[in-house]
């Protein structure tokens, strides 16, 4: 009949509002399977290194897992750190008690770069003093030694004095001692290099040494840094404070 709604179509509509209402219930909640899925799902995109497609933009941080925090082997690399010291120390317990106090306050610092900088400071330091370079010396040198070098340079220019120097290389470069003194590490290393070198006087007469003879050098530094605090842990340069003649 036109205008009126027979029982048929009344209960279809029926039917089909209880299922709309029924379908938007389960879609709008969050249930606990799907709070674990979603959990494993993450753990495994962390696992495998993944985050699904489109998610190119997204950086996946390491899991923290306070179960798996790697206690024991954070022990053993510190005793291998400490075994690796004292084996560069050659036996000597000195030299090994003092990198460890140098290794205790900087855990950055290693033997064999420290080794390494030193050899090149010393090129630096003895070829700048043979061509009178006070600016290369100033950032190498403490300022006692500075004033000494820059001294000796002084008395050579007012003597009309050069020095002629071929660096040939190092030989050697041994720890002799290692400490560390309120907050302030020293390193002694001994120095076995070869240099032809040679003085002339303003009339070039060779005054002292030899410009066709390698001649064995034998030169004991101590260089020093502070590593007392973080602040000045972050300046990573050492300067030589002593020298002394090899007996």
């Amino acid at each position: 009949m036109e205008g009126q709604i027979d029982l048929f179509t009344l209960l279809a509509m029926i039917v089909a509002v209880v299922a709309v209402l029924k379908l938007r219930s389960v879609l709008g909640r969050k249930t606990d399977e799907d709070d674990a899925r979603i959990e494993r799902r993450a753990r495994e995109e962390v696992r495998t290194g993944t985050t699904g497609a489109g998610s190119d933009k997204v950086v996946t941080l390491p899991r923290r897992d306070r179960s798996e925090e790697p206690v024991a082997e954070t022990r053993v690399d510190t005793a291998e750190a400490e075994n690796k010291l004292r084996e560069f120390a050659k036996g000597d317990p000195g030299i090994a008690e003092g990198l460890l106090a140098i290794r205790k306050l900087d855990p950055d610092f290693e033997p064999e770069q420290f080794v390494a900088g030193a050899r090149q400071a010393y090129e630096i330091i003895v070829t700048s003093f043979a061509e009178g370079n006070r600016k290369a010396l100033r950032d190498l040198l403490s300022k006692d030694v500075l004033e000494s070098f820059t001294g000796a340079i002084s008395e050579r220019e007012a003597r009309g004095e050069k020095i002629e120097q071929n660096f040939v290389g190092i030989n050697k470069a041994d720890i002799l001692e290692a400490e560390v003194k309120s907050g302030i590490a020293n390193i002694t290393v001994r120095f076995v290099s070869q240099l032809i070198t040679a003085t002339r006087d303003k009339g070039g007469t060779v005054v002292s040494g030899d410009p066709t003879r390698i001649s064995d050098v034998t030169d004991i530094w101590t260089f020093s840094r502070d590593i007392s605090t973080a602040r000045a842990r972050s300046n990573p340069n050492w300067r030589l404070v002593a020298t002394q003649d090899a007996h």
